[in-house]
């Protein structure tokens, strides 16, 4: 299990189309706040004949960002790029110039035995160039898992090629409007992506396979403005957390608090994590009654569950209640 805060540090990222001309003024004028990460995406969001002038814009976007944090003092968050195929990683990289201090990582679209192989050479190539660490996240949401007879071995081929590169992986995604998109489907604000059992199935066994060595983090909520879109987001997120997921895909400012807030580790929470990961373990028992009297706290059982609470109370806050 990944017992790093770094892996559970992106929380809510940002997905933004990489030719938006006005988003390092955004990011200066901190209009997103202080508690998010970026995507600046090249692949569904842009037009296939537009993706040379979307790079440019990114370059352009990132050298801005670059001169304006020498400058100013502003809040950078951990930016990513949604990379189209593997032959941009190394060429954008490249091109960023002494600006690629400013990536965190690439996200990997689609990620598939066809492509993962070419995908993290490249990642390994750029990390080799590199003073400090690049990072990446594959997006689970190829067709090739959907189908039931090869969907296990294909996802344990996909985790034998990401472990090459492990502590490279920030977090392993879900694309779940991708999956949806195969099967017809879509939520509407009052329901939850875990309530469509073809969707939520593939998630379980992505979280089987990835979960115990890995961040895996929840798909995007797609609704911003409806009558319901807050309430619904927090009921999905309530699953998504129940399910394994940490932290979530956001495509508009407003759902970035709702995220950070619905992750808050509840006190209760918090205080018997503390107390699981301090026991003291020449005591004649490893079972006692929680902090609050109201359950069991057993050293064995729960202390990879305390790991986890800890990390994310350190990144997302406590709760009260």
């Amino acid at each position: 299990m990944n017992n790093s805060l770094l892996y559970y540090s992106v929380g809510a990222l940002l997905y933004c189309p990489a030719n938006r001309k006005n988003i390092a003024d955004s990011i200066v004028k901190q209009r997103f706040g202080t508690k998010y990460s970026l995507a600046l995406c090249l692949e569904d969001t842009i037009r296939d004949d537009s993706v040379a002038e979307a790079e440019h814009i990114l370059v352009q976007t990132l050298r801005q960002l670059d001169q304006q944090s020498m400058q100013n003092d502003f809040y950078v968050p951990k930016i990513f790029v949604r990379v189209r195929n593997a032959r941009q990683i190394g060429r954008l990289h490249k091109a960023f110039g002494e600006s690629a201090r400013l990536i965190t990582g690439y996200i990997l679209p689609k990620f598939s035995l066809e492509n993962a192989d070419g995908f993290i050479q490249e990642i390994i190539k750029v990390n080799e160039a590199s003073a400090t660490p690049v990072y990446t996240m594959p997006i689970f949401e190829s067709p090739s898992i959907i189908d039931l007879r090869t969907r296990y071995e294909i996802l344990y081929q996909l985790k034998q090629k990401l472990d090459s590169v492990e502590k490279n992986v920030l977090n392993i995604r879900v694309g779940g409007n991708d999956l949806c998109h195969m099967f017809g489907f879509r939520r509407h604000d009052d329901e939850s992506i875990h309530q469509i059992r073809p969707i939520a199935t593939i998630f379980s066994d992505i979280i089987t396979v990835y979960g115990m060595d890995y961040v895996v983090s929840g798909p995007v909520w797609e609704y911003y403005q409806s009558s319901n879109w807050q309430k619904g987001l927090y009921h999905e997120l309530a699953d998504d957390k129940l399910c394994g997921f940490v932290g979530k895909t956001v495509i508009y400012p407003s759902q970035i608090e709702v995220v950070n807030e619905a992750y808050k580790v509840p006190q209760k929470d918090y205080q018997d994590a503390a107390a699981v990961l301090n026991w003291d373990k020449s005591s004649h028992s490893l079972v006692a009654g929680s902090v609050s009297k109201e359950r069991m706290n057993e050293y064995k059982t729960h202390s990879n569950w305390a790991l986890r609470t800890l990390l994310m109370a350190e990144y997302f806050g406590i709760k009260a209640y």
